[in-house]
């Protein structure tokens, strides 16, 4: 028993039949709880450095990353539910990746938060302009990375749009800056990686970490800490839930490096794919 009925089991029938905990638990394990780390311009021939989770349920269907049919520029794998990407690179060397920032108030949105990453890669706007001309009331809670070659941006509906500075970051589902155990944590393993030399199967390994940290290190969101504490790795391995992908990138002065590991229910690893492509401008 793992996922929804793991949690559920935990916590008595009582608090369960309230209306409270059932939003709470729909917000905590209906939207996916994406894990971003990345370096951006640490290293003067490397402007972006990407190890990411891609957390949701194993019955959704989505297909890996490959280079789409209608548009052979893009790199990204595909939400075959609702369209769209979460995370996704050109080789002209944009760059976006979505996570969700979810609230139990969220409206039905009109659009699927992954048509932000897709809109983006097809276009041709600078990062700044399509973060702030995009209209975010359309969308549940986001946070969105944007990457046009030149400026990384972070942007979300739920907090302010921010041109990022050089360093390292971790990025899962609230405000960029918040010190989640695997954001922290996550930020500083990738830096020491990138300091020593690392293969893309490191950062692979990496992103493997199934550790759960002590209660008192866990988000206060308000939800009951059996929520947090299956969430709260950077690896979820469930048989309804889990983590799904997990992507290393890099972009240089003239390649771009892009690996993808796929999940599948246990956290058995099914399929690897590769490329390596020179930039085009």
């Amino acid at each position: 028993m793992s996922g929804l009925a793991e949690i559920s089991a935990r916590i008595p029938e009582d608090y369960r039949q309230t209306s409270w905990y059932t939003q709470h638990l729909r917000c905590t394990l209906n939207s996916p709880m994406c894990l971003i780390l990345f370096g951006y311009r640490i290293d003067p021939n490397r402007p972006l450095i990407v190890a990411a989770n891609r957390d949701e349920f194993h019955g959704r269907a989505a297909k890996p990353a490959n280079f789409w049919s209608e548009d052979k520029n893009v790199l990204a794998g595909r939400d075959e539910v609702a369209g769209g990407t979460w995370l996704g690179c050109t080789r002209s060397g944009r760059f976006a990746a979505l996570t969700n920032f979810s609230h139990p108030d969220d409206p039905e949105a009109p659009r699927s938060r992954g048509a932000l990453v897709q809109d983006f890669l097809v276009g041709e706007s600078e990062a700044e302009h399509y973060a702030h001309h995009l209209v975010g009331s359309e969308y549940a809670g986001f946070n969105l990375l944007l990457f046009d070659g030149t400026t990384l941006v972070c942007t979300s509906n739920r907090g302010t749009t921010e041109v990022l500075s050089p360093g390292y970051y971790g990025l899962s589902n609230a405000e960029l800056g918040a010190e989640w155990p695997k954001c922290v944590q996550g930020a500083q393993n990738l830096e020491l990686w990138v300091k020593q030399g690392f293969e893309h199967d490191n950062l692979v390994a990496m992103l493997r970490d199934q550790s759960i940290p002590a209660d008192d290190q866990l988000p206060h969101r308000g939800r009951p800490i059996e929520m947090e504490r299956r969430v709260a790795p950077c690896f979820i391995i469930g048989d309804e839930y889990g983590t799904r992908a997990s992507t290393v990138l890099e972009i240089s002065t003239d390649t771009i490096h892009f690996s993808e590991q796929s999940y599948v229910a246990g956290g058995k690893a099914v399929g690897r794919v590769s490329y390596q492509l020179d930039l085009e401008r």
